[in-house]
């Protein structure tokens, strides 16, 4: 019995095509438009993290106690270094510098480029892989190593030999404030917000290519000794150096609150994802309640046959499942192929297990909203409609 229940609900809902494919493209645009705002608002607020992310081996970062989070620099003076080393817990500290600055090409374009100084000694906080070259090449004369895809796209250059645009590459020279630099390595590297491209050097050397400033030290990268307490050290460096002290994690989170409470991006992304929720829900409302009006009759017959009230129920609730399992299933499946499609552009998509679960969990209220407004015209039904003319 239900099974044949079950194949009369799925034959009346195929046979209202009109109003099957309306409720299926409701659904799959909803959950496309729910599930791609929340991958762009994922992708945009992991680059604002990305410096942190590309030096994965310090376990705390020490800077300025008045930075609000880590694009935040203020510089501090180097001595600052000495005192951080001192602190127990620390099994070693080394200086990393950071600074905005134009580069000028070979062609006489300029393009600002984030510069990392790296330590001079260990090269610690560098990128995470290379692409061509080693990490140990900035130790040559005026060496820097640029991100790969920086290279590729912001400092393209005109070729000398056919006047044809071509991404930078190792050997080439630039100029960082009117000094020399040759590209020695590409790196692989997260982008940044603004996808500036990054460049690395020796700590000693960017303080060369930025400008006279009496503070040079913008972060102290600090690894812990083995088994002791990260918050523990953090603690302590505060109360010995009087600077701000963070692990990863909390400077992950501190600068992911900034961006989230002072910014735009929540508000342009959560606007997209609750468009997708009110489309799909009178979409696919309208066209569920219209196709429930339309086959009252055909419900009548059942329940003039005998059929219960929970049987026409979980007719409609199978109805209600069909189409928002087929629609949910279309607008992720798009959703993949435009991250896909996009994996090499500008734009930063990135889909978490959780947006696929909030997708999912937003398509089974718009079903169950749908499903709760049509079935009270079933269960309220009279038999004798079957009988009027």
């Amino acid at each position: 019995m239900r099974v044949v229940m079950r194949s009369i609900s799925f034959s009346m809902l195929v046979g209202e095509k009109g109003k099957y494919f309306a409720m299926i493209f409701g659904l799959s645009f909803s959950s496309l438009l729910m599930a791609l705002s929340a991958a762009l608002f994922v992708g945009m607020m992991t680059r604002t993290v990305s410096t942190i992310r590309n030096a994965g081996i310090a376990d705390i970062w020490v800077m300025d106690p008045k930075a609000l989070f880590v694009d935040d620099v203020k510089n501090i003076q180097d001595t600052e270094l000495y005192r951080v080393r001192s602190v127990a817990g620390v099994k070693w500290a080394v200086p990393m510098s950071y600074a905005m600055l134009k580069a000028r090409l070979s062609n006489g374009a300029f393009q600002n480029s984030l510069v990392l100084g790296l330590d001079d000694a260990t090269l610690a906080g560098g990128p995470p892989s290379m692409v061509q070259g080693s990490l140990a090449d900035l130790r040559q004369t005026d060496a820097v190593i640029v991100d790969a895809e920086g290279a590729q796209r912001r400092f393209g250059i005109t070729a000398a030999e056919n006047g044809k645009p071509r991404p930078l590459r190792v050997g080439d020279s630039m100029e960082l404030n009117d000094h020399r630099a040759i590209v020695v390595g590409l790196a692989k590297v997260e982008r940044s917000l603004l996808s500036q491209p990054v460049i690395y050097t020796t700590y000693s050397r960017a303080l060369g290519f930025s400008p006279a400033e009496r503070n040079t030290l913008s972060y102290v990268l600090v690894k812990t000794a083995p088994g002791v307490d990260l918050s523990a050290v953090c603690r302590r460096i505060r109360e010995q150096t009087g600077l701000g002290a963070y692990t990863r994690a909390e400077l992950i989170r501190r600068t992911l609150v900034y961006y989230f409470r002072n910014t735009a991006i929540p508000l342009s992304t959560g606007l997209a994802a609750l468009l997708g929720l009110i489309v799909g829900t009178a979409v696919s409302g309208q066209a569920f309640y219209s196709f429930t009006q339309d086959n009252l009759r055909y419900f009548g017959v059942l329940k003039a046959m005998g059929a219960s009230n929970f049987t026409l129920l979980l007719m409609i609730v199978m109805q209600a499942a069909v189409v928002g399992l087929i629609g949910y299933g279309i607008g992720i499946g798009a959703s993949a192929l435009c991250e896909y499609l996009m994996r090499n552009t500008l734009v930063s998509l990135e889909t978490t297990w959780q947006i696929l679960a909030g997708s999912a969990a937003a398509v089974l209220l718009i079903c169950a909203g749908s499903a709760a407004i049509s079935v009270r015209k079933v269960l309220d039904l009279e038999p004798a409609i079957v009988f009027r003319s």
